[in-house]
């Protein structure tokens, strides 16, 4: 299948078609990268997120915080292509692990793709879609947080932001828009409040 043709599936036929298209046991991000053609930043940060979402995971989600961060501030600065430096684009990831996310994603971003339609469009274009960015950025910086849980729910929010960006769906976008910035705002609530507590504890 050639990659003009990939552009054509569907998102989770493409995700299943990536993972098929590998023909070593582990490939680049630099690999992934090129084989996602001109939805490339769309499906990239879908695909950095989609580990995110797995609650108490350690290691995965830390390790692609630091190119889905870079992939953000690339959005927010309006490149149109994604591009990585060598040393994150030479990191890997399995084939295995590839169809994994493949098999494990592909029937939620189904449910998605049949609710998800072409509305609200300027939030997916420019130069709004910088604000967007600027979430993606902030969202990812709370993942490379290493606390338990704390890379789930700003990994669903980019999950749902890509999407909204593939399908230029501007209510997903503020879906996930909404959520992951609840979810920023909780942890400094949270952060505020214990360190109240803990001033109060010691006495300063």
């Amino acid at each position: 299948m050639t990659a003009s043709t990939h552009t054509d599936l569907a998102i989770s036929q493409q995700l299943a078609q990536l993972a098929a298209d590998a023909t070593e046991e582990t490939v680049t991000l630099d690999w992934v990268l090129h084989h996602l053609n001109e939805r490339a930043f769309g499906l990239f940060l879908l695909v950095l997120a989609l580990p995110c979402c797995i609650p108490f995971l350690y290691g995965i989600p830390q390790v692609v915080a630091l190119p889905l961060m870079l992939v953000s501030v690339q959005i927010l600065f309006g490149r149109r292509l994604p591009w990585l430096p060598q040393k994150l684009g030479a990191r890997t990831v399995t084939k295995n692990g590839l169809q994994n996310l493949s098999d494990r994603a592909s029937p939620w971003l189904r449910k998605i793709e049949a609710v998800s339609r072409p509305r609200l469009t300027a939030l997916s274009r420019p130069p709004l879609d910088r604000l967007v960015g600027l979430g993606l950025v902030l969202f990812s910086a709370s993942i490379l947080v290493p606390l338990p849980g704390t890379n789930s729910v700003p990994g669903v929010a980019v999950v749902i932001i890509s999407m909204g960006l593939l399908q230029r769906d501007g209510v997903l976008i503020l879906l996930g828009l909404l959520l992951g910035t609840a979810w920023i705002a909780t942890l400094i609530f949270a952060g505020a409040t214990l360190a109240t507590l803990l001033r109060g504890w010691l006495g300063i």
